[in-house]
């Protein structure tokens, strides 16, 4: 290929981007681009954000994000909004700590329960799967070709990478697909597809010679036609390299290897993918990841819904009490926001063994990062179908945990399409749920 070509390729954003992946995998044996680029901004951190909600209750108090996405639509009636009458399910309902109540297919949630706070009047218009994903994930409606940033990027734009050496976000079981939005590629979380198998391809299959030797060479070509194709992402070439070998030499690495855990955490933990994507989330916020993204699929639940609840269920189950229980002894919960997020809610009425969606209700849950205790926030009416009181909006609720960690929600950032966009999409917070 030759120079000028290069740099006439390189113009183009996407093609910029998949001629440097693969040049790095070529040249070095990298394939952890992009999520690795203009890491070292950490030391141009725009530092402390002044913002107007900063004197309210909660605010900054949740230095790191763990977000546990569950895929499918949890039942919000069987685990942490239980019903009576028609809309009762196969569960019965026990008392949790203090005036809280779940089902019987959360005993272990039910043991730590003085630790979390229950929003019982989540609602949306989206019963989609994709679409209803999305929205949770970003807080936005999924709109044309436009997309939304997770929290992790918006983290990351107004208090800048939250490590020298580690990725500020990263996602666990799932591809990082939307998560950096509008904002630059440098923003996206990095993926880990297998938390048991951590952090992949970090070793270069050549010699520190040869790699030299081939630095030495892209530093040429750089000189030579830089000038020619002068942006910003050009300019990160190096950037990249140097924050990637960096990385790939750092003892930091550690954070991403489970085998470092003791057996008895391990056990706590689970070896499904669930339990292991909790433990090495815990493992990267204790090490100085901001925000953690654990996926866990499996709660599209239409039939058969008792079993899937006591197989999908008790896994989550003994799995989050675990990690309440280990970040709280670990002196982290804290200053450590856990989010579970749903899709959307299942319906009241029980049929064929299962629920339909329902996106018109559900139930989120939130623990430590300076929220209250054993609280529930917002009410279902008694059949479980619509908000009674204190509804939240997933924009509301992407508010309230930007809140949390310290972001001006009121601050217009311009997309390149030259919109004003507000994290939570220019929803409040939801004070309320904050000691």
């Amino acid at each position: 290929m030759s120079i000028l070509h290069s740099a006439n390729l390189l113009r183009n954003p996407e093609d910029r981007r998949s001629f440097i992946e693969k040049c790095a995998k070529v040249s070095f044996g990298l394939s952890v681009l992009p999520f690795f680029t203009r890491i070292a901004e950490a030391a141009e951190a725009p530092g402390a954000v002044t913002a107007p909600n900063a004197g309210l209750p909660g605010f900054g108090k949740a230095k790191r994000v763990i977000f546990l996405q569950l895929n499918g639509g949890m039942s919000h009636i069987d685990t942490f909004d239980p019903k009576t009458g028609a809309s009762k399910g196969p569960g019965s309902i026990v008392s949790a700590k203090g005036d809280m109540q779940l089902t019987s297919y959360l005993p272990e949630t039910a043991k730590i329960s003085d630790r979390i706070t229950v929003i019982r009047s989540m609602t949306a218009k989206v019963g989609v799967h994709a679409s209803a994903a999305y929205l949770m994930r970003t807080g936005f409606e999924q709109r044309g070709t436009l997309q939304h940033p997770t929290l992790g990027a918006w983290a990351q734009h107004f208090l800048g990478a939250s490590h020298k050496t580690l990725p500020s976000s990263v996602t666990v079981n799932r591809n990082s697909a939307h998560g950096n939005g509008w904002f630059p590629a440098a923003y996206s979380p990095l993926p880990i597809l297998n938390p048991a198998d951590g952090l992949l391809d970090t070793k270069s299959p050549v010699s520190e010679a040869t790699v030299a030797k081939r630095t030495g060479l892209l530093a040429q070509l750089d000189a030579g036609f830089g000038g020619k194709a002068s942006d910003e992402s050009v300019k990160s070439y190096n950037e990249f390299y140097e924050s990637t070998f960096q990385l790939m030499k750092s003892t930091d690495l550690k954070a991403f290897d489970l085998s470092a855990e003791s057996a008895e955490t391990k056990a706590r933990y689970g070896k499904s993918k669930f339990g292991q994507g909790c433990l090495l989330a815990r493992r990267l916020v204790e090490n100085g990841v901001r925000f953690v993204e654990v996926a866990i699929g499996g709660w599209d639940m239409h039939a058969s819904l008792d079993d899937r609840m006591e197989e999908v269920g008790g896994d989550f189950d003994r799995v989050y009490a675990a990690l309440i229980q280990d970040l709280d002894a670990r002196g982290l919960l804290d200053s450590t926001l856990v989010v579970v997020a749903s899709e959307f809610g299942r319906k009241p009425s029980f049929e064929g063994g299962g629920r339909g969606h329902h996106p018109l209700v559900f139930s989120t849950v939130l623990a430590g990062g300076g929220v209250k205790r054993g609280f529930v926030f917002g009410a279902s009416d008694e059949k479980g179908y619509a908000p009674k009181e204190n509804g939240v909006s997933p924009g509301s609720l992407h508010a309230t945990i930007a809140h949390a960690a310290g972001l001006p929600v009121q601050t217009d950032i311009i997309t390149p399409a030259g919109r004003p966009m507000q994290v939570g999409n220019k929803a409040a917070p939801q004070v309320g749920v904050f000691a």
